[in-house]
């Protein structure tokens, strides 16, 4: 008899075991078994249907002033149970303490941000997009476009990489918009995300079915959608095919969000010199991304260009600044990088370093750093590893291949237009980075790689010691990108309510709009 914990799911209304087999989450470091999650058996129709008539229906009833309340009092609840966040993150994911923190404290604070906002949007149901346009030559005559809650469920199938911050950054701008949430966390990390939902549930916090969870298999989900459905995914560009060509989004135009791959970039201008700030700001920033959540962050750097005479400089400053981190147990004293997280994952990054090495030298080789209180054989530890390729307008694989850890590609280039040409490669991605003295060249490259990515992150000594870092998702900013990213948007502040909302247009005498108008609330970015 298995004697690990099996987690519940919570689905129309009731906490529901899964049936027959069932997924064991291990710890990675350690080996050990911790819990296990199952949805076989859950009736998925019921929950959907449920969620949409009971919590919508109890979500819509509020106000956008009440529903941030209702974020805030989720604040508090996540707060008051942060120490066992921490330690099943520790146990689960393999992080560090401040790795931990980037996730359970980053959805915490996202929440908070927009219970804030929410509040600003007062006493009103409904929101007006822009102003009143005159139809005829008689002003009596105008349409008003408006943005009414979506009537439908959001769906959620995250990523194993952020199993806090990956469900709060979507249910946040979801619940203030009066949408119901079901979150399908990846099976790997999926225990915080339920203890997360259960504390949630268990403090009565919200309307029953504005929150469910299932974990396990994701089978059958998508068939529940429908046409006023929404749902979210963050993952790997071959599920995100696969979601697109579902019936539910080919046929009934269910909405669909996507973020999937995304091979970053961080830019030296071109003017800099070894040892100046930019140089010494992209150097400290290139480590960070490598090394936070042990480089398993969608907004990682993985390819860094500098001018070509400073290559060799460039590489041996970040290898020098690799070699002093400390990679192991997280709960070891000293340990700066924990683990992947899982045995799968390390197979997968192992396979992608010897893959791009195909076509790059290694600068700084990961597999020579000694772990501490961590077995090689069967931890999931990779310490950081730096590769290098002096033409790379030579290279394919490193344009196209992204290995999702501790990984980056060094790369050299001549001038600023073969520098936007091979940042273009990536084929659209969530965020470039820009490291210069000169805003002119911050300006231009702003221009120049907005269409292709989703965020440009200017690093500047005058924000050195405020700026936000290359990796980090702040929720006033948009988070996304087109192209291999996924063509999604999140985030950017209020921005985010569009994709939980339907804009129509309100067609009618002014006097009609003006009784429409006292129940709404103009959106403003």
């Amino acid at each position: 008899m298995n004697t690990t914990p099996l987690l519940p799911n919570f689905l129309a209304g009731r906490w529901q075991d899964g049936a027959g087999h069932s997924s064991t989450l291990h710890d990675p470091v350690l080996g050990t078994p911790l819990v296990r999650v199952s949805s076989a058996g859950l009736d998925l129709a019921e929950g959907f249907v449920f969620a949409r008539e009971q919590g919508g229906a109890a979500l819509r009833a509020l106000t956008y002033r009440q529903r941030a309340a209702l974020l805030g009092e989720i604040v508090k609840v996540l707060q008051a149970n942060r120490d066992a966040y921490y330690d099943i993150a520790t146990a689960n994911c393999g992080t560090t303490t401040k790795d931990s923190a980037v996730d359970i404290d980053g959805g915490i604070f996202t929440l908070g941000y927009y219970a804030k906002q929410g509040e600003a949007l007062g006493d009103a149901k409904l929101l007006l997009d822009g102003e009143r346009i005159r139809m005829a030559k008689d002003p009596v005559f105008q349409t008003q476009h408006i943005l009414s809650p979506t009537r439908g469920v959001a769906l959620f199938i995250n990523a194993f990489n952020f199993p806090s911050w990956g469900l709060w950054e979507k249910a946040a701008p979801a619940l203030l918009s009066g949408v119901p949430v079901i979150v399908k966390p990846a099976t790997a990390t999926a225990w915080l995300t339920q203890r997360m939902v259960k504390d949630v549930v268990d403090a009565g916090v919200l309307p029953t079915g504005a929150l469910s969870v299932v974990c396990g298999s994701s089978a059958g989900l998508m068939d529940q959608l429908q046409p006023f459905d929404v749902v979210s995914f963050t993952g790997s560009a071959a599920t995100a095919r696969i979601i697109r060509s579902h019936p539910a989004v080919a046929a009934a135009s269910v909405r669909c969000n996507i973020e999937a791959d995304s091979l970053n970039s961080a830019l030296l201008d071109p003017s800099a010199t070894e040892g100046s700030e930019a140089f010494n700001l992209l150097v400290n920033e290139v480590v960070r991304e490598m090394t936070v959540k042990s480089g398993q962050k969608c907004t990682a750097i993985r390819r860094i260009f500098v001018p070509l005479e400073l290559f060799d400089e460039t590489a041996q400053a970040i290898s020098a600044k690799l070699a002093k981190v400390t990679v192991g147990n997280p709960r070891s004293e000293g340990v700066r990088m924990g683990s992947l997280v899982s045995m799968e994952q390390k197979h997968s990054v192992l396979h992608g370093i010897t893959e791009l090495l195909h076509e790059a030298e290694m600068l700084f080789d990961g597999s020579e750093v000694a772990l501490i209180d961590a077995d090689p054989a069967t931890s999931a530890c990779v310490a950081p590893t730096l590769l290098g390729h002096r033409d790379p307008g030579q290279a394919t694989t490193l344009h196209e291949v992204e290995v999702f850890g501790p990984v980056a590609t060094l790369m050299a280039y001549e001038d600023e237009d073969e520098a936007w040409e091979l940042i273009r490669r990536g084929d659209g991605s969530l965020v470039a980075s820009v490291y210069s003295e000169d805003p002119a060249f911050i300006a231009r490259a702003a221009a120049e790689l907005g269409s292709c990515h989703g965020r440009v992150h200017a690093i500047s000594p005058d924000v050195a010691a405020v700026q936000s870092s290359h990796g980090n998702v702040m929720p006033m900013s948009l988070h996304g990108g087109p192209g291999r990213a996924g063509g999604g948007e999140e985030l950017g502040g209020l921005r985010a309510l569009g994709f939980y909302h339907r804009r129509s247009a309100v067609q009618g005498s002014t006097a009609a709009l003006d009784v429409l108008a006292a129940t709404a609330t103009p959106l403003k970015y």
